[in-house]
């Protein structure tokens, strides 16, 4: 009887080969996904392939493993590995008034209806280590109504929403920092903002005072409240056509009636499920305003 041992056996009784290279890490890929999933509860089984690929290799390379299946294994038997994938794939590019035109429409478009209000709530979803948050806060503070705000920011990621807490940002970056906070209209020198310590700067406590830090999954979780603004910024970028309807539809069910929903420049509510229920606030810097 000859030995088969070391040759490639097709599937018995089907004829066909086994799957290419690219078709094995594919199924390799909805089972890492499926598993986090099941055993933790975080859901990316919808986001963007091409860049969800990317983050995934980059932390095997990482972990010092070869293949999805051994970063599988590894991550459904240890926490800390899934917490490690956890800050890969969540996206934390950001900076203190990034895209400064934005700011100053929200102060011209937005801040004169904040004003007839006695009391605002504003979501700042997936806001990664926070400076979207600061940067809100001193323009609120700037234009008087940072007191009667109380401002939600939310993140995935546990580990980014404790040091958006904290307040530190690189000290470096403090002259990005602050030509972005000129060209977004501010009023006063951005320094009296913050204190320099050694590498970092830490920002002042007030701007948190109305603010609440929690963890909060776009894809899974439920509103729970309602608001008469979200800024949701290059987020959606990151998933597919069907998460993005979902957490579109999540964002119409939160929002008050004439609230407003502030995207980033390469997003829209175009072809959403609620494009009809908005009107455009300032097209270009995706500002749109809850009519029905």
């Amino acid at each position: 009887m000859t030995s088969s041992v070391g040759a490639p056996r097709e599937p018995a009784g089907t004829g066909e080969r086994p799957p290419a290279r690219d078709d094995l890490e594919e199924i390799e890929l909805s089972l890492l996904l499926e598993g986090v999933y099941r055993q933790y509860g975080f859901d990316f089984r919808e986001y963007a392939p091409a860049s969800l690929r990317r983050r995934v290799w980059r932390r095997i390379h990482a972990e010092g493993l070869t293949t999805v299946s051994a970063l599988q294994d590894k991550l459904l038997h240890d926490q800390a590995c899934m917490e490690r994938l956890l800050l890969d794939l969540s996206i934390n590019v950001t900076a203190m008034f990034r895209d400064p035109t934005f700011y100053v429409a929200f102060r011209d478009k937005v801040v004169p209806a904040l004003r007839t209000y006695p009391f605002t709530r504003i979501w700042v979803a997936g806001c990664s280590t926070g400076e979207e948050v600061y940067s809100l806060a001193i323009l609120l503070q700037e234009e008087k109504l940072y007191d009667r705000t109380r401002i939600y920011a939310t993140d995935i990621n546990e580990a980014v929403l404790e040091r958006a807490r904290g307040g530190v940002f690189p000290l470096d970056k403090m002259r990005e920092y602050t030509q972005n906070y000129i060209k977004a209209g501010g009023k006063q020198a951005f320094s009296e903002y913050y204190l320099a310590k050694y590498d970092g700067a830490q920002f002042q406590r007030s701007l948190t005072e109305n603010v609440v830090f929690a963890q909060h999954n776009l894809v899974s979780d439920r509103s729970f409240n309602e608001f008469n603004v979200i800024i949701c910024r290059n987020v959606m970028i990151y998933f597919d056509r069907t998460l993005q309807d979902r957490v579109h539809r999540l964002f119409y069910e939160s929002l008050a009636t004439f609230g407003v929903l502030g995207l980033g420049h390469k997003e829209s509510i175009r072809f959403s499920p609620h494009e009809g229920g908005y009107e455009e606030l300032d097209p270009s810097e995706k500002l749109y305003r809850r009519i029905d």
